[in-house]
C-alpha cells in the first residue's frame, strides 16, 4: 500500500484524479483511496501533518511493502525554478537538523508560519511533522518526502488549480518504482 500525506486538498487532488481515488474519512481527516493507495489531507502545519500521519499509522497494519510519502508544494529562493522537484534528504526544524535520507542533498527548512522573505532556501510547513511520526514507528521501512517549488516566498499568489497542476506534473517522478 502507498500512503500519501498532503497538507492541501489541491495537492491530494492530483492523486485523486490520476488514480481514481474514492473519498471517505479517517477520524476527522479527508481520506482518498483505492486498492493500492491512501491519500490523507492533513491541513497546514507541523502538528497537523504529524497527527494525520499518525492516524494512518494507527489505522492500518504496516507491512514491509508499504511506502509512506509526504508530498506537497514549498516556497524557495529565486535560485530555484517554479515547478522544480526535490526529494528531501534533510529537514531543519527549530534550528535542529534531521537527516531523512543520507544519500540525498536537498535540505528543507520546516517552519510554523508562512514565510514571505527569502530567509531560507527551501521552506515548507509540514515535512517535520510527517517525519516525526514516521521516525517513531519502527515498522515503517520505506518513506520519502517530495516537494515542488510553488513560489518565491509569495504564498498569496498560489491557487488551488496551480497547486494541483504542480503535483500532477511531477506524479511520474513521485510514483516511480512504487506502483
Amino acid at each position: 500500500m502507498i500512503y500519501v500525506v498532503t497538507a492541501l486538498k489541491a495537492e491530494a487532488q492530483a492523486f485523486v484524479d490520476k488514480y481514481r481515488l474514492q473519498p471517505s474519512l479517517l477520524g476527522g481527516y479527508k481520506l482518498f483511496s483505492n486498492d493500492t493507495m491512501r491519500v490523507i489531507v492533513s491541513n497546514v502545519g507541523v502538528t497537523n501533518a504529524m497527527l494525520a500521519t499518525q492516524a494512518l499509522i494507527d489505522a492500518y497494519d504496516i507491512t514491509d511493502d508499504d511506502v509512506y510519502l509526504n508530498v506537497g508544494i514549498c516556497g524557495a529562493s529565486k535560485g530555484y525554478a517554479i515547478g522544480e522537484f526535490f526529494e528531501i534528504g534533510e529537514i531543519v526544524y527549530e534550528e535542529k537538523s534531521y537527516i531523512v535520507h543520507p544519500y540525498l542533498y536537498a535540505t528543507i527548512t520546516c517552519v510554523d508560519k508562512q514565510i514571505t522573505t527569502d530567509k531560507y532556501e527551501i521552506v515548507d510547513m509540514e515535512s517535520f511533522g510527517f517525519y516525526d511520526a514516521i521516525r517513531h514507528s519502527t515498522a515503517i521501512k520505506n518513506f520519502h518526502i517530495y516537494k515542488v517549488v510553488s513560489d518565491h516566498f509569495e504564498p498569496e499568489t498560489i491557487t488551488k488549480e496551480f497547486t494541483k497542476s504542480l503535483i500532477f506534473k511531477n506524479l511520474e517522478k513521485i510514483m516511480k518504482d512504487k506502483i
